[in-house]
C-alpha cells in the first residue's frame, strides 16, 4: 500500500514528467481557461497565455520547457503563419500590394527609428544591440490572428493588408539578424550575400514552382484518399518551414509562404480547409500561447530599478510604434477607426520573430539579460494589449458589415436560400456537392438538399430503401466542410414531375443537376428528362459538368449572350460565379456584350465582391474557333443559356451546348438557365393560348427596343 502511495505521489511530483499527465493538463487548460475568461468578457487567447504564466517554470512549476511541449508549440507557431497564409484573398492581396508594402514599410521603420534611440541613449547600450533591439520592436507574431478567423473578417482588406506587411517587416528584421551576425562573427564579405541570395532564389522556386505542381498531382492521384490530402499539406509545411531555415531564413517565413503556394489549391469553404483550421485551432495554437506564457518571469520585475525600466521601455516603445505605424497607415488609406484599430491589434503582438532575435543576440553576447528578461514581459504585454484591440476592432467590423447587409435585397439577407441537388448517378455526387459547397452562401440556415426520384413502379418500396441508405452516405461530405445535408428520396411517376414537385415544396432557388453522358442537340446533350425540367420549372438551374478538380482550375471563362442581364436570375448567377471566383482564388473572364460586362461590375461594386474580372467583347457566338481562342484546357467554363421565351433568347443558343461539348469536352463546363420573368405554370397552362401569344409578342417587342 505505501508503495502505491509512493507511486502516486511521484507521479505528481512538480514539475510533471508523465506525459500523459501533461498532455491531460493542457488539454483541461485549452477547454477551460477561454471559457472562464469569457465570463469576464476577455479574449480566450489571453486566458491561455496567463495559463502558460501560471504553470510554467517561473510560476506553479507544473510545468517546465521540454522538447515535447517546444514541438507542440513550434507546431502552433507555424500553424498560425500557414493559416494567415491560407487565409489571405490573393486578389486582394495583389490589388492591395503598395498598401501592404507601404504599412510594412511605416511598421518597420517608425518601431525602428524610435527603438534606436531610446536603447542608446536611454539604456545606454552599443550600435549593434541598439539596432539588434530596435529591430525587435519591428517585429510582429499574428498571435491575434485567430480572433479574425473565428469573427469570419479575415478577408477584409485592412487584415489583408497587415497579413502582407507582417511578412515584409519579419523578413526585413531577420535579414537585419543574419546582417549582424554575419558582422559581428567578421563573416559579411561577398561570399556571404551571394550565398544568401542564391539559397533565397532556389527557395522560392521549389515553393512557387515544385510544390503547387506536385500538390496538384498528388490531391488528383488520391482524390478519394481526403486524409492523405491533411497529412500531405502539413508535410508540406514543416519541409517549407525547414526549406526557409536552410536558407537563412526562420521557420515561420517558410511556413507562411508555403500558405500562399497551397492558397490556390486549398479553397477557403472546403473540407480540407475545415480540416486545417479546427485542428490548428483546437490544438497546436493553443500549445503555442500557453508556451509564451510559460517564458514569462515576472519576478524580474522586482530584481531591481534597472529590470523595471527596460522591461517599461520596450513595452512602451514598441507597443507605441505600432500605434503609430497603425495611424498613419489609417490617415494614408482613409481607413475606419475600426479598420486602424484591427492593424494596430494584429500587428502589435511579439512573439516568435521577437524571442527569435534577442535569443540569438543573447547568446551571441550581443546583448544582456535584462533585455533578455524585458523582452519575455514585453511578450506578454503586447500579447494582452493584441488580442483585447484586435476582438474589439473584430466586433466593430462585424457590426459595421450586417449594417451594411441590412441595406441589401431580402432575397440576399435572408439567410433562406436553398439548393436542390438531384441526382440520377450516385457516383458523381461528391463533385456536384463540392461545387456547391463552394458557391453556396454561409449565411443561409437552409442545408443542401440531395433528391433521389424513384420511380413509381411494382419496385418501388425496395428502390427507395436502397436510394436511402445510399443518399445517407453523403451526409459525411457536407458535415465534413461543415455544411448541413439533407436527403430525400421520393416516388413519383418521373424524374421530372419529382424535382418538381420537390423544388416548389422546399422553396428551392438553385437547383444544381449532373452532365448527362451522351452528346448531341440540346434535347439529347441534356438529355428529355432535364430538358423538360427546364421548361417546365422557374428556378435558377445549373447543369455542371465537373471531372476535374477544382484546384486545378486557373481562370473562369463566363460566356454570356446579349441581354443576359436583363433576365431575373442575373444577379443570382454573377453572385455565384464571383464568389467561385473568391473561393478558388481565380480570376474570371467574361465574353460578351459591353452592357452585360457594366451590369455585372455594378453587381460587384453594389455586393463588395472580391473576385476580379476582365471583359473581351465577343459577338461571334456560331463560331467556335473564335471562342477557342480565349479558352484552355485549365479553365472552367461557364455558359449563360436561356429558355425559349426569355428575353435573352436567341435561336443559336440551341446549338451551343453541343458545340462545347464537342469542342471543349476536356474542360469542366457548367450551363445556367437564369430564373424567367414570369413563372413556368402559368406559361404552360397556356402555350396555346391568347395569353401566351400575347405575353411572347411584348417579349419579343422588348428585345427589339433593348437590342
Amino acid at each position: 500500500m505505501d508503495g502505491f502511495l509512493e507511486y502516486i505521489l511521484n507521479e505528481f511530483t512538480l514539475p510533471l514528467s508523465n506525459p500523459v499527465l501533461i498532455f491531460a493538463l493542457i488539454l483541461m487548460i485549452i477547454l477551460i481557461a477561454p471559457m472562464l475568461l469569457r465570463k469576464f468578457r476577455l479574449p480566450g487567447i489571453v486566458g491561455l497565455i496567463i495559463s502558460g504564466v501560471i504553470i510554467g517554470p517561473y510560476g506553479l512549476n507544473f510545468l517546465e520547457k521540454n522538447s515535447a511541449i517546444d514541438l507542440f508549440s513550434t507546431i502552433g507557431l507555424l500553424y498560425i503563419m500557414f493559416i494567415a497564409g491560407l487565409d489571405l484573398d490573393l486578389n486582394e492581396f495583389k490589388s492591395n500590394r503598395n498598401k501592404s508594402i507601404t504599412f510594412g514599410f511605416f511598421t518597420f521603420f517608425l518601431p525602428l527609428l524610435i527603438g534606436f534611440p531610446l536603447c542608446q541613449i536611454l539604456l545606454g547600450y552599443d550600435n549593434n544591440a541598439s539596432l539588434l533591439v530596435a529591430s525587435m520592436f519591428s517585429t510582429h507574431t499574428l498571435v491575434a490572428y485567430p480572433i479574425v478567423s473565428r469573427f469570419g473578417i479575415s478577408k477584409n482588406e485592412a487584415v489583408a493588408v497587415t497579413v502582407g506587411g507582417t511578412i515584409l517587416t519579419d523578413t526585413a528584421v531577420l535579414m537585419i539578424l543574419a546582417v549582424i551576425m554575419g558582422k559581428s562573427q567578421g563573416n559579411l564579405n561577398t561570399e556571404f550575400w551571394l550565398r544568401l541570395g542564391i539559397s533565397l532564389t532556389i527557395f522560392l522556386t521549389i515553393m512557387f514552382w515544385v510544390i503547387p505542381k506536385v500538390t496538384r498531382w498528388f490531391f488528383s492521384k488520391l482524390e478519394s484518399e481526403k486524409h492523405a490530402h491533411y497529412i500531405f499539406v502539413l508535410a508540406v509545411v514543416f519541409f517549407s518551414a525547414f526549406l526557409a531555415q536552410l536558407s537563412g531564413l526562420e521557420p515561420i517565413i517558410g511556413a507562411f509562404i508555403a500558405g500562399l503556394a497551397l492558397n490556390r489549391l486549398i479553397p477557403h469553404t472546403s473540407a480540407l480547409m475545415n480540416r486545417i483550421e479546427f485542428i490548428g485551432n483546437s490544438l497546436f495554437i493553443p500549445f503555442f500561447l500557453i508556451s509564451v506564457g510559460m517564458l514569462v518571469d515576472i519576478s524580474v520585475v522586482f530584481n531591481g530599478h534597472r529590470a523595471i525600466v527596460i522591461a517599461a521601455v520596450l513595452t512602451v516603445g514598441a507597443i507605441f510604434g505600432k500605434w503609430i505605424a497603425a495611424l498613419i497607415t489609417q490617415l494614408i488609406f482613409k481607413y475606419k477607426s475600426s479598420q486602424r484599430q484591427l492593424i494596430f491589434g494584429l500587428s502589435t503582438s511579439h512573439a516568435a520573430a521577437t524571442l527569435a532575435v534577442i535569443l540569438v543576440g543573447y547568446r551571441a553576447g550581443i546583448l544582456d539579460e535584462h533585455i533578455l528578461n524585458g523582452t519575455v514581459i514585453l511578450i506578454l504585454v503586447t500579447c494582452i494589449v493584441a488580442s483585447f484591440a484586435t476582438e474589439r476592432a473584430a466586433k466593430k467590423i462585424v457590426y459595421s458589415e450586417k449594417e451594411d447587409i441590412l441595406s441589401k435585397p431580402d432575397k440576399l439577407i435572408s439567410g433562406n436560400e436553398h439548393i436542390l441537388l438531384p441526382i440520377a448517378n450516385l457516383q458523381n455526387i461528391e463533385k456536384l456537392l463540392e461545387f456547391i459547397i463552394l458557391v453556396k452562401d454561409k449565411k443561409s440556415t437552409n442545408p443542401v438538399t440531395v433528391l433521389s426520384v424513384v420511380p413509381n413502379n411494382d419496385e418501388a418500396e425496395l428502390n427507395m430503401i436502397a436510394a436511402r441508405k445510399k443518399l445517407d452516405e453523403f451526409k459525411k461530405h457536407g458535415a465534413a466542410a461543415e455544411i448541413n445535408v439533407n436527403t430525400i428520396a421520393t416516388i413519383d411517376l418521373n424524374a421530372t414531375a419529382g424535382i418538381t414537385r420537390i423544388a416548389k415544396e422546399i422553396v428551392a432557388d438553385i437547383i444544381v443537376l449532373g452532365w448527362p453522358k451522351k452528346a448531341g442537340i440540346l434535347e439529347k446533350l441534356i438529355g428529355e428528362k432535364i430538358y423538360s425540367i427546364v421548361n417546365n420549372i422557374d428556378k435558377n438551374l445549373f447543369i455542371c459538368h465537373l471531372e476535374k478538380l477544382p484546384v486545378t482550375q486557373k481562370r473562369i471563362v463566363i460566356l454570356a449572350p446579349l441581354l443576359a442581364e436583363k433576365e431575373i436570375g442575373f444577379e443570382t448567377w454573377v453572385l455565384k460565379v464571383m464568389k467561385l471566383s473568391t473561393e478558388l482564388s481565380i480570376p474570371a473572364i467574361m465574353l460578351g456584350n459591353e452592357n452585360t460586362y457594366n451590369s455585372t461590375l455594378n453587381i460587384i461594386t453594389k455586393y463588395r465582391l472580391n473576385g476580379k474580372i476582365s471583359f473581351i467583347s465577343f459577338t461571334e457566338w456560331e463560331d467556335f474557333l473564335q471562342i477557342s481562342k480565349h479558352v484552355n484546357e485549365d479553365d472552367l467554363l461557364i455558359f449563360i443559356s436561356a429558355r425559349g421565351d426569355d428575353v435573352s433568347y436567341q435561336k443559336y443558343l440551341d446549338h451551343i451546348p453541343s458545340k462545347l461539348e464537342k469542342h471543349f469536352h476536356l474542360n469542366n463546363k457548367v450551363i445556367v438557365f437564369p430564373q424567367q420573368n414570369y413563372h413556368s405554370n402559368s406559361k404552360k397552362a397556356d402555350t396555346n393560348g391568347k395569353n401566351f401569344r400575347r405575353k411572347r409578342k411584348i417579349i419579343i417587342a422588348r428585345k427589339n427596343r433593348l437590342v
